[in-house]
């Protein structure tokens, strides 16, 4: 099995350092860049031929905070998937990195089996929704006729099919327990996928469960 490589960004020494040992303490994980904001991150990465898988990413950081460098690792290194790390708890605040193209974000009170679990299930499913994130999004929504964030009605324009697979991956199942589900190939569902996140405008499958959530797709109590 291949050893999931990561790479973590934050100006507190002490958390980082501990971070460093709890990452390192999980088996077939490594720490192989470590930065103290985001600027010296993205000169590590580019200064490496072998990218991370991951990147921890710390949000009030100096020069080049956590949105910022989020911004520039989804331009320039589209395939690293990102997980913040914050104390910030605000439904607005998180729901919007999750637009952005944030992959996973923890409160940095969570379990490190909980930081385990984000970092294996952003690699297989792309994404990592905790209950923290999805009773946020819930607030946010809750009460609120959901407004298509595209135009038009969305049956016509995403297909019954689209909607089934969209419905299973806010489910968080892989593509190769979709295409089981469907009796489609997985070379399907990955087309799909695409048409979904084409028709959407939403940068990757993170924010396809939030586009969901925000248009009434999905009830996200059925998520918790």
């Amino acid at each position: 099995m291949k050893t999931i490589q990561v790479a973590i960004a934050d100006d507190q020494m002490l958390f980082r350092k501990g971070m460093i040992s709890i990452v390192n303490s999980f088996e077939g994980i490594e720490i192989t860049i470590e930065a103290e904001n985001g600027k010296q991150l993205l000169q590590g990465l580019e200064a490496i031929f072998h990218k991370p898988d991951v990147v921890l990413l710390d949000l009030s950081m100096p020069q080049f905070n956590g949105v910022e460098t989020a911004k520039v690792l989804h331009k320039n290194y589209p395939n690293i998937k990102i997980i913040v790390l914050s104390v910030y708890n605000e439904d607005l605040f998180v729901s919007h990195l999750m637009d952005l193209g944030v992959n996973a974000y923890l409160y940095k009170n969570v379990e490190p089996r909980e930081v385990e679990e984000a970092i294996r299930t952003v690699i297989e499913k792309d994404f990592y929704f905790n209950d923290a994130f999805l009773k946020a999004l819930k607030n946010r929504t809750n009460g609120k006729k959901p407004k298509l964030l595209i135009q038009d009605d969305i049956p016509s324009i995403l297909t019954h099919r689209e909607i089934e697979v969209l419905d299973l991956i806010c489910k968080q199942h892989t593509a190769q327990e979709i295409a089981d589900k469907l009796f489609i190939s997985t070379r399907t569902v990955d087309g799909h996928r695409n048409n979904l996140l084409e028709k959407t405008g939403v940068r990757n499958t993170a924010g396809l469960v939030v586009f969901a959530i925000k248009n009434g797709l999905v009830d996200p109590n059925a998520l918790l």
